[in-house]
């Protein structure tokens, strides 16, 4: 049987001192180290730097947050607020680990199970107006 091994190269960087205006969607490891004003929807992990300024939507697999995020952050699997980390915004996720010193301004519901998942994340689309009919998200979050 071959061995499987994880991809952990990063798909998309946003470096230091770079500004960047507009929703990013990405398919894979996502790193923020710079400044951006829009939605990050990424299929895979998504780490925000510790200097990383973010005023927008973030959803992805498996969250790291070590700036500033301005938004809600949806984490289908894991999301990690850091020490350095300031988040105002709802957070959505499946387990979360929250560091001492961090701060978080903004509603944070942990679904233990799918049947929870799912009913959170209707009634959050449903709260910002977005009509029920559409496709309930899934683990892919989209």
């Amino acid at each position: 049987m071959p061995h499987i091994k994880s991809d952990f190269s990063i798909n998309t960087i946003i470096g230091p001192n770079t500004n960047l205006t507009g929703d990013i969607e990405t398919g894979g490891f996502t790193r923020i180290d710079g400044s951006i004003r829009g939605d990050v929807k990424a299929k895979g992990r998504v780490v925000i730097g510790e200097r990383a300024r973010m005023k927008g939507n973030l959803s992805g697999t498996n969250i790291t947050v070590g700036g500033v995020v301005y938004g809600n952050i949806i984490a289908d699997g894991h999301l990690i607020i850091l020490s350095t980390a300031l988040v105002i915004g709802d957070i959505i996720t499946r387990r979360i680990q929250a560091d001492d010193g961090c701060f978080i301004n903004g509603q944070v519901a942990v679904c233990a199970n799918d049947e929870i998942w799912t009913k959170t994340l209707t009634e959050h689309k449903d709260a910002l107006g977005i009509k029920s009919a559409l496709p309930v998200f899934n683990r892919s979050y989209g």
